[in-house]
């Protein structure tokens, strides 16, 4: 199930060692992109108090807001599995789809032509300059594991995500399941 080589569409998962970092501690993530100039990701499992529209009233849903990353948290982005419907999107892989036309995405969603199984909002992203993810993984801060979930991913509940993923590893993490999140509260 552990792979060794980054590619996009990958998911990295926080190991259990990031404590108290507040964006990482028991972050996955999804590898949007990589190349020898660097990665970029999305946190896929740390909701915000925020509905999409709180960030933008005309669109008339209540679509949860994710915290992407620390990068650019001012900024709005979004990851999609309905690439006939928003153009200009870039293929992710295994049918999951970065960002595209944003009008078209907004009368879309008020049209109830997308629901909230099709695409996941981010503010901000997660980024690495050239070679600092590969640091990151030599010392250990995650694990890389395929997305077998593909495109349904998008509508995949967060709130126990990291956990899942933990116990699906099996082996020397299965203890870190159960741990409370901060280990001082033990």
């Amino acid at each position: 199930m552990i792979s060794e080589k980054l590619i996009k569409g990958q998911l990295l998962i926080a190991e259990p060692s990031i404590i108290g970092d507040l964006s990482f501690n028991r972050s996955v993530i999804l590898l949007a992109d990589h190349d020898q100039e660097g990665s970029v990701g999305f946190i896929i499992n740390k909701p915000l108090k925020y509905t999409i529209h709180d960030l933008i009233p005309e669109v008339n849903a209540r679509f949860k807001i994710f915290n992407g990353g620390p990068v650019e948290q001012d900024n709005l982005y979004f990851i999609h599995n309905i690439p006939e419907l928003i153009p200009n999107s870039i293929e992710i892989s295994n049918g999951i789809y970065w960002g595209g036309d944003f009008e078209s995405t907004k009368e879309l969603i008020n049209s109830g032509k997308i629901n909230k199984g099709n695409i996941r909002f981010f503010l901000g992203y997660t980024g690495w300059d050239e070679k600092q993810l590969e640091s990151e993984m030599n010392e250990n801060s995650w694990i890389i594991a395929p997305n077998s979930y593909k495109n349904k991913i998008i509508a995949k509940s967060s709130t126990h995500f990291w956990k899942e993923q933990i116990i699906e590893l099996g082996g020397e993490y299965l203890i870190w399941s159960n741990a409370p999140e901060n280990p001082y509260l033990n």
